[in-house]
């Protein structure tokens, strides 16, 4: 899943993306409300996460931008003001939650979750598929009670197919989720990931199908 981080606090801006990062997000960041306002022109995202005090253009004004061309996308508000009224204004605005700073990274992690989850159509941390679960919360996932041992770039792949299960994925999508600015997947990339996926999946009876000239299609065995 990928996340926009818009921060004007470098300490604070690096620091969550690490954390995030780890968390097993693809996070781009924004220093300003200017660059904010300009990523969210050409690039799709899970979830928005908007410092209200950005210069040159404010966070609030960033949101009304956003909301006025896309409706969809989950905004998570992370800032210092704690009026009653600032909050007031960002959630009329269209934001879906509020977090005030100082906050605890736990508690973000949680509202990060959460929200990205909603923007998914889901409301559990638990994805079934067949004898497949995966936990997204723990980042483990598993074949009936037994561990699934994959790496951190098979298991953003899975998490995805898994959030579209049914539904046809194409690998410029995968690329795009997986990875943030200063990285880059190829599709040849994504193959290898898709491959090893395939063979560590056979005991589930799941099969990750190859719909040619459109992508992948996770699905069960018949």
């Amino acid at each position: 899943m990928k996340l926009l981080l818009a921060e004007d606090d470098v300490v604070l801006r690096d620091g969550l993306t690490r954390s995030l990062q780890q968390a097993g997000y693809a996070v781009d960041s924004a220093k300003d409300g200017v660059d904010a306002d300009h990523a969210l022109s050409f690039q799709n995202y899970d979830l928005l996460i908007l410092d209200l005090g950005l210069p040159r253009i404010n966070g609030l004004e960033v949101l009304r931008r956003l909301r006025s061309h896309d409706q969809g996308l989950p905004v998570l508000i992370l800032t210092a003001r704690d009026a009653v009224e600032d909050r007031v204004a960002g959630l009329d605005l269209g934001a879906d939650d509020y977090l005030t700073k100082p906050f605890d990274l736990a508690e973000l992690e949680a509202r990060v979750r959460a929200l990205v989850r909603r923007g998914q159509g889901t409301h559990s941390n638990i994805l079934k598929q067949g004898r497949l679960m995966l936990n997204i919360a723990g980042r483990r996932v598993y074949i009936d009670d037994n561990p699934l041992e994959l790496s951190a770039r098979e298991l953003g792949v899975l998490e995805i197919l898994m959030l579209k299960a049914g539904q046809v994925v194409g690998k410029e999508q995968l690329a795009e989720k997986l990875c943030a600015w200063d990285e880059e997947i190829g599709p040849n990339a994504i193959e290898v990931y898709v491959h090893r996926l395939r063979k560590k999946l056979e005991p589930a009876e799941i099969e990750i199908r190859t719909i040619r000239g459109l992508g992948y299609l996770l699905e069960k065995v018949q």
